[in-house]
């Protein structure tokens, strides 16, 4: 995740809960489990932004004409780059949609309004090759996956990452464990299979230990 806008009408929310919605989109699109590694978790967290918006004006297209904040409406736009957005669409429509209902709930508020009437719309919009820029430079998906990877990477250069189960790999870019069959994505390296969870974590993996992708 890049950059989370989150739009709300003037007044819904407190300065409060506007923050804690924020922190609370953060921490569940973030979750600390065993999915990646806290390296990759705490790299991604450093370059998510969460900006939540009170618009002057919101029309709504709805008729008879509709007080916006009541009940409160939202519109979500989520920025990922492009190649990752199709694959990370539904998980975050899903995750955001439960926040939003938990900042309903946490309000007073029926929380099910979210779903059951179209009071929370989500955007997810993909930044095109090279429209991101770091560190004072455009940065392309590849770029990003090192970014966010090496602290990963580097850490498990000194203390290698444990074993994993039986039947699964752990991918030695962003450290999520991997079920082994015959859709993973894998590679061989100096005689040890590698699996990836994705194909810019295999590719990062490729350019830097000089393997061909069509291994």
């Amino acid at each position: 995740m890049l950059l989370i806008e989150i739009f709300v009408p003037r007044g819904a929310l407190s300065e409060e809960e506007q923050e804690a919605l924020g922190h609370r989109a953060i921490d569940r699109l973030m979750v600390e489990d065993d999915s990646h590694a806290m390296d990759i978790i705490n790299a991604q967290r450093a370059i998510t932004q969460v900006l939540v918006h009170e618009p002057s004006t919101w029309v709504l297209g709805q008729r008879p004409t509709a007080d916006p904040a009541n009940p409160p409406r939202y519109l979500v736009r989520v920025t990922v780059p492009a190649s990752w957005r199709k694959e990370m669409s539904s998980h975050v429509v899903e995750i955001l949609t439960d926040v939003l209902a938990e900042t309903e709930r946490a309000a007073g508020r029926d929380p099910e309004r979210v779903r059951r009437e179209p009071h929370a719309v989500l955007l997810v919009d993909g930044i095109s090759e090279g429209g991101i820029g770091i560190h004072g430079n455009a940065m392309s998906s590849l770029d990003l996956t090192e970014l966010v990877s090496r602290p990963y990477r580097d850490n498990t250069s000194i203390h290698p990452a444990p074993e994993p189960p039986q039947g699964k790999l752990i991918d030695p870019i962003c450290g999520m464990s991997v079920d082994l069959n015959a859709s993973t994505l894998t590679l061989v390296h100096e005689g040890t299979l590698y699996g990836f969870c994705h194909g810019l974590c295999r590719r990062a993996f490729a350019d830097e230990h000089g393997v061909p992708l069509s291994n």
